[in-house]
């Protein structure tokens, strides 16, 4: 059975700005990084604390992918944070510009997005450490 995500793809534009955005600006910690000389390709592993990662590719002359209007195929990439105004303040200080936080009306619980240097939506997702009684 399944037991949870390993990692997601993400092809950029970009490298060196989005190596930038996901590990100086996201906070992902550096794994792996390589030059894939056959593919002209760089190819890097970052990961999160709890053990999700994200493989992050360069290839060039990649075509950009349609994200507005939404488009089949998936939707949004979405990060679980404790405290989603600390991190929205964050990015704006990096200037990443935040929508307005909502409410899930299904679960209570704050929500926005944002978008990494491609334009690929990403969602900030507040979820609050539980304690067993």
């Amino acid at each position: 059975m399944l037991e949870g995500i390993h990692h997601v793809a993400i092809i950029c534009k970009d490298y060196p700005q989005s190596k930038h955005f996901y590990t100086e600006i996201l906070g992902f910690q550096l794994i792996a990084e390589n030059y894939r000389e056959a593919r002209e390709s760089f190819k890097c592993d970052l990961g999160l604390p709890d053990g999700t990662q994200i493989e992050l590719f360069s290839f060039p002359g990649s075509p950009p992918r349609l994200s507005r209007p939404e488009a089949q195929g998936l939707r949004h990439l979405a990060f679980r944070v404790r405290n989603i105004e600390s991190v929205i303040e964050r990015l704006k200080s990096h200037r990443v510009e935040c929508e307005a936080v909502r409410i899930d009306p299904y679960t209570g619980k704050k929500f926005t997005f944002f978008a990494d240097p491609d334009g690929l939506p990403l969602e900030l997702y507040e979820m609050h450490q539980t304690h067993p009684a």
